[in-house]
């Protein structure tokens, strides 16, 4: 989800909703229409099956590639970028399409009650797809509530799944693993989120992929961030 408006105005936002359906970036709710297509080797050094993914450092601390609220490690050869939703909001509405570049901008940096925070790429490993951190202001929300809200703003969602957790850190959690059908393509792929509370708010990681295949191969990378998580 590379929304990047500014001076490209509503255009670079079209061409970037066109890619989020395309690359992986919506989601999907129902049956077994998986896509095939994919025949790229797993990422962040683990074997296709799920072996564990070598770690390619650790982002969320100050100086670090994301700050957020939590640290977790990301996977090898993975690249992580922060993504200033309010900035892109601010220059999506400004552009020469006007509201609807701050619609689409809309549509790609929130999903319910976060925000994109860091967008961690899984192409630089084989892989395409995105780990991505969403974030929320801090408040009384739980975390079932918050990944609930998530899932249910993202349109074509359905078949979710949630269940407790602590993450290695020892923050407690919830994942959820759903299926999102995309309208345009006609195909039902696998989603995997979880979020965790912290005092400066609300932290989703959801992992998402081209298609199914592509979100398992990539889900050791996932799994890494959820035995490495804690609180900043």
């Amino acid at each position: 989800m590379q929304v990047r408006v500014g001076a490209a105005g509503g255009r670079a936002i079209v061409v970037a909703a066109l890619v989020a359906v395309l690359g992986g970036c919506a989601e999907s709710s129902d049956g077994d229409g998986r896509k095939q297509a994919s025949a790229s080797p797993s990422a962040g050094g683990a074997k296709a099956g799920g072996t564990a993914a070598a770690s390619g450092g650790t982002i969320g601390a100050a100086g670090s590639a994301c700050e957020l609220p939590v640290n977790f490690d990301i996977a090898e050869h993975w690249k992580a970028k922060p993504i200033d939703a309010a900035k892109e909001l601010a220059e999506a509405s400004e552009g020469e399409d006007g509201d609807l570049g701050g619609d689409l901008a809309e549509a790609l940096l929130r999903q319910g009650p976060v925000t994109t925070a860091c967008e961690i790429d899984a192409k630089p490993a084989g892989n395409i797809g995105f780990l991505r951190v969403w974030t929320g202001k801090a408040g009384k929300a739980d975390a079932r509530g918050v990944l609930r809200a998530f899932v249910a703003a993202e349109d074509g969602a359905g078949k979710a799944a949630y269940r407790s957790f602590t993450t290695g850190g020892g923050v407690p959690a919830v994942e959820v693993e759903y299926l999102h059908t995309s309208k345009l393509l006609d195909e039902t792929k696998k989603e995997s989120a979880f979020a965790v509370s912290t005092p400066d708010g609300p932290v989703v990681l959801h992992l998402g992929g081209l298609d199914s295949e592509e979100h398992e191969e990539m889900r050791p990378a996932y799994e890494l961030a959820k035995r490495t998580l804690k609180l900043a």
